[in-house]
């Protein structure tokens, strides 16, 4: 059975998602989605210049936040506790404040090891902030 990922279109897929996130989603400076399966980072776009490393390091920190060593442990624990067999993850969504800026890092509901991740100015509305990626993240649902 063929993935998502190998279907013709799958990178102007993630090319328009990254797009439809810059330019909806509020006070919105950077967007991108990062492949959770490879901990690379698929699309971005950004209204300033930064080096490849501090990418690649946004990439690698994402897939540290939903799926690192401690963060499995934790769900193991849970699964086993609760009965569950799965490989869903329990984390879907995370809401960043660093000083200046607000990052969101949304899972994609149907190719749940893509990542969609907004940066915006901590200023940001977070309701909007929330309301305008989820429906972008609905409205791609890769």
């Amino acid at each position: 059975m063929a993935t998502k990922r190998m279907t013709p279109g799958f990178s102007d897929q993630i090319m328009g998602l990254v797009k439809s996130l810059r330019t909806d989603a509020p006070d919105c400076l950077a967007s991108g989605a990062v492949d959770m399966s490879t901990g690379m980072l698929l699309s971005y776009e950004t209204v300033d210049n930064h080096p490849p490393e501090v990418l690649d390091l946004l990439a690698g920190a994402t897939l540290d936040l939903f799926q690192g060593r401690t963060v499995q442990m934790i769900e193991d624990v849970f699964k086993e506790r609760r009965g569950i067999e799965s490989d869903a993850h329990f984390f879907q969504e995370i809401l960043v404040n660093s000083d200046n800026l607000t990052h969101l890092f949304i899972r994609m509901s149907d190719q749940q090891d893509v990542v969609a991740v907004v940066v915006c100015r901590k200023s940001v509305n977070v309701g909007m902030l929330f309301a305008q990626v989820r429906r972008v993240v609905k409205e791609y649902s890769l």
